[in-house]
C-alpha cells in the first residue's frame, strides 16, 4: 500500500482530501505546516507528498527545496488556492512533478497521483537495472590485502597467465576474476563462468567440452561447451577443486595444447582461451589425498591471488557498509539510511564466517528492519547471536 504524505495548513482540505485518498487504497500521514512536514518526511519513506504552497513556518517551495535534497526520487505535487501561472512555474522548475490548483479536481487528482507513482517506479527500475548491467562492481577496500590485490590485478590482466584464485566463501573471487577480465586484453571477448560445483559428475564434461547429438541418451541435439563459449575470451572455473577426475584430464590438454574435444566426437577443436580457477579449497592437500592432479594444479596456479576473509580486513567493513546502504537502499527505492560509529563498530566485532556475502545479507536485514539511521542497538536486535 503506497504510503503519501499529505501537507497543508487547513484542517478541512487535509480530511478530504485523507478520506478520498484512503478510499481509494493509499496509507495516509498529514502535516499542518511545512515544518511538521519536512520531520516526517526525513523519518519516513513516503512514495508521493501532496503539498500546500501558503503554509506557516515553512512554505511549500522550501518544503520542495529541502525535500528535494533529502531524497529527490520521491514525487511532490504541489496544490494551491493562492496559485497562478507564475507560481505553477517555479513549483516545477524547482523539482515538482505537477500543480494543482484548489480546489483540486477529483479525477484529475487521481490521474496524476497515478501517474506520479508510476514515474517514480520507472526511475527506480532504471537505477536498478544500470547497476545490474554496469560491467564490473568496484572492488571496494583501502585494507592492504585489498591494495596488494589490485596492484596484482594490474599487473598481470594484461598477460595470457592463467590465475588461480583461492579464499573462503563469500569473499569475492568471482569478483577478482572480473576484474582480471575486465583489464586484459581480451575484455572485448566475453567471460564465461562454470561453477564446477553445481554441476553433477556426469555432466561436467559436456558443459566444458559440449557433446554431439547421440552422444548419449539425453543428447537429443548438438551442444557447444563452454570452452568454445569462451573462445577469444575467458573462462572462469569456479570451485575448481569439486572438478572430476576425468574432466580434470580433459582439461589439463586444452590447457596444453589449445584443444578440445566435443563428448562423442574425434574431431579437434581448437580453443584461444585465458582460464582462470578459483577454490575454497587447498588444493595441495586434494594432491596429497589423490583428489586433484598435480600437473593440472601447476598449470592453473602460474599467478596465485589470495583473497582474505573479512575477519582479516576488518578496517574495510565501514566503506563496505555504506556502498552496500547505497545500493540496497536503491534498490528498493527509498532514501538511502544512516548507520552510526557504535553500529560499525559492533559489526567489525563480528565473525564474519560468510564474509561479504553475509555482510551484504546483514546491512540488507538492517535496511528493512531499522529505522532511518541504524543504531547499535538495531545491530545487537538483528544481527548478534542470541
Amino acid at each position: 500500500m503506497p504510503d503519501i504524505l499529505i501537507i497543508d495548513d487547513e484542517k478541512a482540505i487535509r480530511k478530504t482530501l485523507t478520506e478520498i485518498l484512503s478510499f481509494e487504497g493509499y496509507k495516509i500521514d498529514e502535516a499542518a505546516d511545512g515544518e511538521e512536514g519536512l520531520k516526517k518526511f526525513r523519518e519516513k519513506n513516503y512514495d508521493l507528498v501532496l503539498c500546500d504552497i501558503k503554509m506557516p513556518k515553512l512554505d511549500g517551495i522550501e518544503f520542495l527545496q529541502k525535500a528535494g535534497e533529502a531524497n529527490p526520487d520521491v514525487p511532490v505535487i504541489m496544490i494551491s488556492g493562492h496559485g497562478n501561472i507564475e507560481t505553477a512555474v517555479e513549483a516545477v522548475k524547482k523539482g515538482a512533478f505537477d500543480y494543482i490548483s484548489k480546489p483540486p479536481d477529483l479525477n484529475r487528482l487521481l490521474i496524476t497521483i497515478r501517474n506520479a507513482m508510476d514515474k517514480s517506479s520507472l526511475v527506480t527500475e532504471t537505477k536498478v537495472l544500470k547497476r545490474k548491467v554496469s560491467r564490473v562492481q568496484e572492488m571496494i577496500g583501502e585494507s592492504t590485502p585489498i591494495k596488494k590485490i589490485k596492484e596484482t590485478i594490474d599487473k598481470v590482466a594484461p598477460t595470457d597467465a592463467r590465475i588461480l584464485i583461492t579464499g573462503e566463501n563469500g569473499v569475492g573471487k568471482e569478483l577478482v576474476a572480473r576484474w582480471v577480465h575486465e583489464k586484459s586484453n581480451r575484455a572485448s571477448g566475453p567471460m564465461i563462468e562454470v561453477n564446477c560445483a553445481a554441476i553433477p559428475t556426469e555432466l561436467i564434461e559436456s558443459e566444458l567440452f559440449g557433446h554431439e547429438k547421440g552422444s548419449f541418451t539425453s543428447a537429443i541435439k548438438q551442444r557447444i561447451g563452454k570452452f568454445e563459449s569462451a573462445n577469444g575470451g575467458t573462462l572462469f572455473l569456479d570451485e575448481i577443486g569439486d572438478m572430476s577426475a576425468n574432466a580434470q584430464a580433459k582439461v589439463l590438454r586444452a590447457l596444453q595444447e589449445g584443444k578440445i574435444t566435443r563428448v562423442g566426437a574425434d574431431k579437434d577443436i581448437n580453443v584461444d582461451v585465458r582460464v582462470i580457477a578459483a577454490t575454497n579449497k587447498d588444493l595441495l592437500k586434494e594432491v596429497e589425498a589423490k583428489n586433484f592432479r598435480l600437473d593440472l594444479y601447476h598449470r592453473l596456479s602460474v599467478i596465485i591471488i589470495h583473497v582474505p576473509s573479512l575477519n582479516e580486513r576488518q578496517d574495510d567493513i565501514p566503506l563496505l557498509v555504506e556502498q552496500f546502504l547505497q545500493d540496497i537502499c536503491s534498490d528498493y527505492g527509498i532514501a538511502v539510511k544512516t548507520i552510526d560509529s557504535d553500529a560499525i563498530k559492533l559489526l567489525q566485532q563480528y565473525n564474519w564466517t560468510g564474509n561479504i556475502r553475509e555482510l551484504r545479507n546483514v546491512v540488507e536485514r538492517l535496511v528493512i528492519l531499522s529505522g532511518k539511521k541504524i543504531t547499535a542497538d538495531d545491530v545487537n536486535a538483528y544481527v548478534m547471536p542470541k
